[in-house]
């Protein structure tokens, strides 16, 4: 972690999670620059960047720079023909995300990260908060984390998006088009691919039910984890201003946008990275970064 800090004026917004980067144009940045930023993102999981002059073709080029983008959602479509990657949240067209979750943990493969760009802003409100899941599991108790570890969940993105879906249309997503979202299943805990460390993988937005218990086990299991995940001390919250941008791990976070700003327009645009199929601790030994894992 040493080259991160010395590559990049890091100032940390907690221990362990969030940081604002000072100093770097995300419009000119080095091979260097881009590398360590990766590093830093995987190591703090949510960065922030004041003053940023990227318009939609630059945070596109950003992206490709750091990974592989996916198209803009599953269901909905690019912010124009030219650019199918961008995902615009504008709410004046139900673009809200007032509900904590993981992004498009319905699909079997959810991005790795995104990067959220502040387009309009409102006068007051709109803030966004991010929450550690890494730090949410290593804080349960060594007894919960055993139950939840050997567990899996279902993800339903029709809760969401079905209404949309049905209404317009789906998108092409993993090269396939999406004319139905499927349940898909994935581990309650999720062992991150890089750094093997164990992270809190269910969200109220999407998940729907744990497998294998009732529904009251369910219920009560999910509830536990989401009023531990959502507590202060595991949450940074973020005030946008004109220029801002936002790129977040979304293998090791959840996050929330307040809707606190009444009539007002918020636009948002946002790519995200081609990430991997999730695996959870039964799983860690068949995978190199097991060693790596700081969980138990």
């Amino acid at each position: 972690m040493t080259m991160v800090h010395t590559q990049l004026d890091l100032e940390p917004l907690g221990p362990h999670f969030g940081a604002l980067v000072h100093g770097l144009d995300l419009a000119i940045a080095t091979d260097e620059e881009v590398v360590a930023l990766r590093a830093a993102l995987v190591d703090r999981k949510v960065l922030f960047l004041r003053g940023q002059r990227l318009d939609d073709d630059g945070q596109v080029r950003l992206g490709r720079r750091i990974g592989e983008l996916t198209a803009s959602h599953p269901v909905v479509g690019g912010v124009d023909d030219a650019h199918p990657e961008i995902y615009a949240l504008d709410s004046t067209d139900n673009g809200f995300a007032d509900v904590w979750h993981t992004d498009v943990t319905f699909m079997k493969r959810p991005p790795l990260g995104s990067i959220l760009r502040a387009v309009i802003l409102p006068p007051t409100g709109g803030d966004t908060n991010w929450a550690d899941a890494q730090l949410a599991y290593e804080s349960l108790s060594a007894p919960v984390r055993q139950l939840v570890d050997q567990l899996t969940a279902v993800h339903d993105g029709t809760r969401e998006f079905g209404y949309y879906l049905a209404q317009r249309g789906g998108n092409v997503w993993e090269g396939q088009q999406v004319s139905r979202l499927d349940p898909v299943e994935h581990p309650v805990v999720r062992v991150h691919p890089e750094t093997g460390r164990r992270g809190v993988f269910v969200n109220p937005g999407f998940t729907s039910h744990i497998v294998g218990v009732s529904e009251v086990e369910s219920r009560a299991i999910l509830d536990l984890l989401y009023a531990h995940l959502t507590k202060p001390e595991h949450i940074v919250r973020h005030r946008w201003c004109a220029g801002d941008v936002a790129l977040w791990d979304n293998r090791s976070t959840a996050h929330y946008a307040n809707r606190d700003y009444g009539s007002a327009r918020r636009v948002m645009h946002r790519i995200t990275l081609r990430g991997d199929i999730p695996y959870g601790p039964e799983d860690q030994e068949r995978h190199p970064c097991h060693s790596l894992a700081s969980s138990s």
